[in-house]
């Protein structure tokens, strides 16, 4: 199969612009130089009626003067005179015809007519103006005027040697000054968009690398145009995509680290039942075993799919009135039997307030913040509950007296599988996916979460959500 010619961008433009400035050249021109011609035109036949009438009150004047000769007769004997005073005056070769298309006068006689005016003499002795141009020379014929009526034709020979001279020295001026402005444009407009092609291909090749994988230091061009700001969209994507990718990494990388945990120990335990099926203790140690990891593992699989799912598809939302003040309460007073579990008290010191949210969305933000809360607490701590309003918001602060989050940590604790202390996660079951789906259900809900630190001990998450205004 035959490939279809491919031109290059540089070349594109290129043709581009040589089409734009012949088209833009060319119309200047035509229409300067038709302006020029119709102005030549218009002055012209403006001169010639003037010689024309001229010749029409000599001529009267004279045949007024005369004897009462009629008009055809005086033409046949003052004629050539006439054509002589005229031709003087006038400075151009001048002949007369009676009514008969006769020539009763001519300036310079001695010079030979070799222009055939037949016809426009015809249209002439019709009381009509009629002249055109041949060669360097315009043949103008116009009527001549008696007293009541047409006498004759007087016929001028002008020379239009120096209006066709400048009007072709003009054309010649137009020809060279368009080549030069075209070949100078072409250079300048060829090596401007070559810089711009190049530029493009450098923007191809930053594409290439982040497509093999090879990802940008810096923005590929440092300009303040169009193709700088695609420069930056490119850099942007391009860390966005490490980002990504990164994030995707690790994310096996946790996940196949976390998955192994529990199945290693239920592994080990079930080689341990094939080996000693007789031991008692063995079996029941190995059963409450199993049965834990193999529930850490279910709850890993649904909060990594759960994760999953928050990040491809929107969940189906149903916002509605939410009274946060008895809501917490009633959630607290679940998890109360797990604090005291852990040996903690849990207080709250609400004030009503309504949100517009997903009821189920705010239940499992409001769980898994408290749940953490008694995790990472310590023995003996407090858990508080506190809200306050300002302006058009509502801001929740769950506080504990527990371990705390570095500060050098704070950026990562909503990373998935992210924990501050592993053994800790791991003993009260945690997976460290918990806060990223928290994050994640907030930002559904057009809310925002942060943490605070505080200098006596513990931790505050703070989530902040838009009161409802009916």
């Amino acid at each position: 199969m035959k490939r279809p010619l491919r031109l290059n961008l540089n070349l594109k433009f290129t043709l581009f612009i040589a089409g734009l400035l012949l088209l833009t050249i060319g119309a200047i021109s035509f229409f300067v130089l038709q302006g020029v011609a119709d102005y030549q035109h218009e002055q012209r036949e403006i001169s010639m009626q003037k010689q024309a009438d001229f010749a029409n009150q000599h001529i009267q004047e004279r045949l007024a003067a005369g004897s009462r000769l009629d008009s055809q007769l005086f033409l046949q004997m003052q004629g050539q005179r006439l054509a002589s005073e005229i031709g003087t005056s006038s400075a151009m070769r001048v002949l007369l015809y009676d009514m008969t298309g006769t020539k009763v006068g001519d300036s310079l006689p001695i010079v030979e007519r070799t222009t055939a005016v037949e016809d426009a003499l015809r249209y002439a002795l019709q009381n009509k103006i009629a002249y055109f141009i041949k060669g360097e020379t315009m043949e103008y014929l116009a009527p001549l005027q008696g007293a009541d009526e047409q006498i004759g034709v007087i016929h001028f020979q002008v020379s239009v040697h120096d209006e066709q001279a400048f009007y072709n020295n003009l054309v010649s001026r137009f020809i060279v000054v368009g080549v030069i402005v075209l070949v100078s444009s072409l250079v300048l407009g060829l090596l401007y968009m070559n810089r711009q092609a190049q530029a493009i291909v450098q923007l191809k090749q930053a594409t290439d690398h982040i497509r093999n994988g090879k990802y940008l230091t810096s923005p590929t061009l440092q300009r303040q145009d169009e193709l700088g700001e695609l420069s930056r969209g490119i850099f942007e994507m391009n860390t966005a995509i490490q980002t990504s990718i990164e994030g995707q990494r690790n994310f096996i990388n946790n996940i196949s680290h976390e998955f192994k945990t529990p199945l290693t120990s239920i592994k080990a335990y079930t080689d341990l039942l094939a080996m000693y099926q007789d031991d008692p203790n063995l079996i029941r140690e190995a059963r409450a075993a199993i049965e834990k990891e193999s529930a850490r593992l279910y709850d890993l699989v649904q909060k990594v799919l759960q994760l999953a799912a928050l990040d491809k598809y929107e969940f189906e939302q149903h916002p509605e009135q939410v009274e946060l003040q008895a809501l917490i309460e009633d959630l607290c007073s679940r998890m109360k039997g797990k604090a005291d579990k852990f040996g903690l008290t849990m207080t709250t010191q609400l004030q009503p307030s309504i949100v517009w949210a997903d009821r189920e969305s705010i239940i499992h933000i409001f769980i898994n913040v408290l749940d953490n809360a008694i995790k990472y607490n310590i023995e003996g701590g407090r858990i508080t509950v506190t809200n306050r309003i300002f302006d058009d918001r509502v801001e929740i602060q769950f506080r504990d007296t527990g371990i705390g989050i570095p500060l050098e940590r704070r950026e990562k604790i909503f990373d998935p599988f992210y924990t501050v202390n592993k053994d800790r996660a791991r003993q009260s079951g945690g997976t460290g996916l918990g806060l990223a789906l928290v994050q994640q259900f907030v930002r559904k809900q057009q809310g925002t979460i942060r943490i605070e630190d505080h200098l006596d001990q513990g931790t505050s998450f703070i989530i902040t959500f838009q009161l409802y205004k009916p």
